[in-house]
């Protein structure tokens, strides 16, 4: 029972994240009497880019990445394809567009409040279809974001598995949290605080530059943070690749039980063996999950009336709602001087009343969006539960489909480590 503790409390952490986010703001435009009609707002592609050659880029980097890791089970390979990424998807293309922000885009495409680019979907479908296939060979050595996590890696110790479950229940809540603010309209979470676009871009304002440099100090000594405990298209591909096809797997051969792997992975990715005898009866474990499924509709219905509460504060991520307590804020002399866009709306013909009642109108379109989310991390916590109460017999150290990257790092530790095609195909 010690072992789903952490979760136990996890379903509020998101509570604690929806305070009130720095976000671009939104304003009214002036209305003008001269009959003047807005031009149609166009987003135009990122500069530098080809459209089939990026395609064409990923999918060979994608299919490099899966040969490297499957057949070839190499680490320097792995190594320089992370190189080569990191300069192109990266630096080269500013990292845009990117599989982790194009989850902001599809969700829109669903949602019916706009039309995305086929390279964007492509770009959000490609990563998703190797995982189901390949695992995670994405995260391996394509994503730029993960890349520059990489190749700062250089002593990083392994969090005990307490702390690595309760932190990896992040990106959930950024996943929920960034489909909710395109639902609302309040804009692109994700690539808004991107931590390393300002590096890619060489430029950036000061905060996003300080937690890009923050997450890659940690990124020292803590495998990935961003990937691990961030990332929200992480969580899509885990989904993937815990069904995938073929896997990765620590061992070409019969394992000795060296536990050299162990101390070779950073990133919490391995399921250890299980003791010889089940610590607990057959019956024991059968009534506890059944117990878990008993109560997963009370936990979805918490989180649900959690997201409910929340709403008020979940709605400060839209810009509407920022301006509006901003402008209330001076009003009442909470600030000695006025912000651009503060200054920006006084000098527009909208009134404060008009923007308080817009803002409510925000706050309460929130309501019942909140509880979605709040059902979804509801859900979560659920699943992670009955997960852990199921006892699965292993006998070797296995790679954990969901949260192994494939970054083969445990490859040359291995002592029975060969050049051979060692393809392990999921039972069925």
């Amino acid at each position: 029972m010690r072992a789903v503790t952490p979760f136990l409390g996890a379903l509020l952490v998101f509570v604690a994240l929806s305070t009130p986010c720095w976000a671009e703001f939104r304003f009214p435009m002036p209305e003008f009497e001269t009959g003047y009609e807005y031009p149609e707002m166009h987003t135009p592609m990122p500069g530098r880019t080809n459209d089939l050659l990026d395609v064409a880029i990923l999918t060979g980097a994608l299919g490099m990445a899966a040969w490297l890791v499957l057949k070839r089970r190499s680490r320097s390979g792995v190594l320089a394809l992370t190189v080569f990424s990191l300069l192109y998807f990266g630096f080269w293309r500013e990292g845009c567009v990117c599989p982790v922000g194009s989850v902001q885009n599809v969700s829109d495409g669903i949602l019916g409040l706009s039309t995305v680019h086929i390279v964007v979907i492509i770009f959000f479908l490609l990563p998703l279809i190797f995982a189901l296939f390949f695992g995670r060979v994405f995260c391996a050595a394509v994503c730029p974001l993960g890349a520059i996590q990489e190749v700062v890696a250089v002593r990083p110790v392994t969090l005990p598995r307490t702390v690595d479950r309760v932190l990896g229940f992040f990106p959930y809540v950024y996943l929920g949290l960034a489909i909710l603010a395109v639902a609302t309209g309040s804009g692109y979470l994700i690539c808004r605080y991107d931590p390393f676009v300002g590096f890619f871009r060489l430029g950036a304002s000061f905060n996003m530059f300080l937690a890009g440099g923050i997450l890659l100090l940690l990124g020292l000594f803590i495998g990935r943070p961003y990937c691990r405990f961030l990332c929200p298209y992480g969580v899509l591909l885990g989904w993937m690749s815990r069904f995938s096809k073929w896997h990765a797997s620590i061992t070409p051969d019969e394992c000795i039980q060296c536990h050299l792997c162990k101390d070779a992975c950073p990133y919490g990715a391995l399921n250890l063996p299980t003791p010889e005898k089940v610590p607990v009866p057959s019956k024991t474990g059968a009534r506890r999950l059944g117990i878990m499924l008993a109560i997963a509709p009370l936990i979805i219905a918490a989180g649900a009336f959690t997201g409910i509460l929340s709403y008020n504060m979940l709605a400060r991520i839209h810009p509407t709602v920022q301006l509006a307590e901003r402008i209330a804020g001076e009003e009442l002399g909470y600030y000695d001087d006025m912000t651009l866009e503060s200054e920006a709306f006084r000098e527009s013909l909208q009134t404060t009343p008009e923007l308080y009642a817009e803002a409510h109108a925000v706050r309460e379109g929130f309501r019942g969006r909140s509880a979605w989310l709040g059902a979804f991390l509801g859900l979560v916590v659920a699943c992670k539960l009955i997960s852990l109460s199921v006892v699965r017999k292993r006998e070797d150290y296995e790679a954990d489909r969901q949260a192994c990257v494939s970054c083969a790092r445990c490859f040359p530790y291995c002592p029975i480590g060969s050049d051979d095609v060692n393809i392990t195909e999921q039972e069925t």
